[in-house]
Parts: structure tokens; sequence; C-alpha cells
């Protein structure tokens, strides 16, 4: 097929490597302009153009596609397919109306749950065992056209947003690239929006830790919000990010364990304080069970393992985080 390409991250590069390797013609490949990046904040192309450029296809970065000559640019591509993947920009009706078989979509959950900006994230925050990706008919509305096909992802158990990135990234190269090759024969299906959710932006205020929230609920929050926002809370009034902190359990099953400890006592911990801290572990207790603190990160440092951060900066059960 005759395609235009629509995407921006390493998510949508993987699916544009494989529709120009499965021998579709890519006419043109539109992208978001460059951004500053890094710490000299130097002009960076996305990962589609990079990936783009490599194979020497022609990129448009346009600011926007609702003006009438970026549309008559497309116009002109006479493209059978526009193919979508997580590129930004809204397109107009007159933009989804332009190639032959319409925009098809390539997003990242089993709609009609979570549409929307991080619909990976959201999944591992809400706990679900799999996720998946949906190719989708594009129409107006925010991720609601009718469905071509569905691929399930199994969310693991250690899984963080970065890891199920990358497996939904192969997962949504394959599917596009099987959705085209069977175009014909495959059947829309509507989605039934009274099951939607909505898979809304992240800020970096939401990803601070609620210690008083169950220590289940943290984990799954450091994993998703990893490796962007991350994870963060305050160790006496300065941030440090948390890159790893499974679940343990709480202060009595501690006691439990290692009942000659100095530091047990018998009333419960206040959230935020510190359990244990010592060349094995840092436990910080939650609102119920704990997080065992693997890798953090100061700020001005970069990630290190729990225990090289004790060996520089000792800590004294009950030091409290978040505070």
């Amino acid at each position: 097929m005759r395609i235009i390409f629509a995407g921006t991250p390493p998510f949508a590069a993987a699916a544009l490597d494989a529709l120009a390797d499965a021998g579709h013609e890519i006419a043109l490949v539109l992208t978001q302009p460059d951004r500053p990046a890094g710490r000299g904040m130097k002009l960076t192309p996305s990962a589609v153009k990079q990936a783009a450029l490599a194979r020497g296809l022609p990129v448009s970065q346009p600011a926007s596609l609702k003006r009438a000559e970026a549309q008559a640019a497309l116009h002109a591509v006479d493209a059978d397919v526009m193919v979508v993947a997580a590129y930004g920009l809204i397109l107009p009706q007159a933009v989804l109306d332009l190639p032959r078989i319409g925009c098809l979509n390539i997003h990242a959950s089993l709609l009609p749950r979570w549409r929307g900006a991080a619909p990976i994230q959201r999944a591992i925050l809400a706990g679900d065992s799999e996720t998946g990706i949906t190719i989708m008919q594009m129409d107006a509305g925010l991720d609601t056209g009718a469905m071509l096909t569905q691929t399930v992802v199994p969310i693991g158990e250690t899984d963080t947003a970065a890891s199920l990135h990358d497996s939904l990234a192969i997962a949504g190269a394959r599917a596009i690239v099987a959705a085209l090759a069977n175009y014909a024969a495959l059947v829309p299906q509507a989605q039934d929006d009274r099951e939607a959710t909505y898979a809304a932006k992240l800020s970096k205020e939401e990803a601070k830790l609620d210690w008083r929230q169950p220590a289940d609920i943290l984990a799954r929050a450091v994993r998703a919000y990893n490796p962007a926002p991350g994870a963060w809370t305050l160790l006496d009034g300065a941030p440090l990010k948390i890159w790893s902190a499974p679940a343990v359990a709480g202060w009595g099953a501690l006691n439990d364990a290692d009942p000659q400890r100095a530091e047990i006592r018998a009333d419960a911990p206040v959230p935020g304080e510190v359990l244990r801290a010592d060349a094995d572990q840092l436990i910080v207790a939650c609102g119920s069970g704990a997080l065992a603190l693997r890798e953090i990160q100061p700020a001005g440092s970069k990630r290190m393992s729990a225990a090289a951060f004790l060996a520089g900066r000792p800590l004294l059960p009950g030091a409290r985080f978040g505070v």
C-alpha cells in the first residue's frame, strides 16, 4: 500500500520500520517538529524522524494539520491509508477523509479501556493483568473509532512503563503489518462506550508518593512512572526519585521475622517512616505494608542502589520520607 505515516516517539518508530520492511511504500512521514532535549536543550529530531531519514524517506513536520496548505500537501500524496501511532497532533475531519481507506491508529490498550494519552501507565497503576494493541479506524473522537484487530499483551508483576512500552511497540508493529495484509477481510467492530475508561496525561505532581496509601498501590506507581515522570518523595525537604521499590510485609511481619532487632517496637509506624536501613534493606512504612527501596536517585545525583545511598548517607530507623 501507499502510506502516509504519522508518529513521533520510539513506539511509533518501531511500526514505521516494520511497515517499510514489509514492502509498503512510505510516501510521506509526518512527525512533530524537533524539540529541545538533553542538558544542553539542543533541538533534537523525534525517533520517527530519525528512523525515516535513516531509510531516506520524505519527512514533513507541520505544526498543525488544520491549515489548508498542510492538507493540500497530504492530498497530493494520494495515499491509500494513513497509519497513525502516538503522533501528538489532532487530525481534522478533512485529513481523516483524505486516504482511500482512511486513517488507522495503533493504540496501546485494549479499547475501549484506556482511551487517551497515557494508556500504558494507567494500566499499570490500575493493577490490570493485561493490556494490548488495538488497530482502530480513526474518527473525530478521542480513540473512539471502530476496532479492526486486538492483540493481548500480559502485564508482568515487575513490568515498568518502559518495559511494557517495549513489548507493546513490538506487538503494535506486528499488528499493523498484519492488519494491512488482511485489510479486506477485517470487520470493523464498534466500541462500547459504556466500558470506556480515560487514560489522562501524567503530571509530575501526581507522581509524588503518598505514603498513606497501601504498599501495593505505591509499588505499582513506582513502576508506572518509570521512566517518566519518575515517582518521587521528599527526604529532609529535598526531592528523591524512586525507581525500584517492591511491596513487602509491614512492621508486624518484620517484628515476627526478627524479634531481636533493637528498633522493633510495639506501636504501628507512621506512613513514610523508615523501618529498616542497613546494608541489606531500606524499608519504608506505608498506610499498610511497606516498600523496599532498591534503586533511588537523590536530586543532582545519578541513580544508585539503596545500599550505595545508605553508604553515603546513613538513615536511622524512625527517619521519615515524604517530609
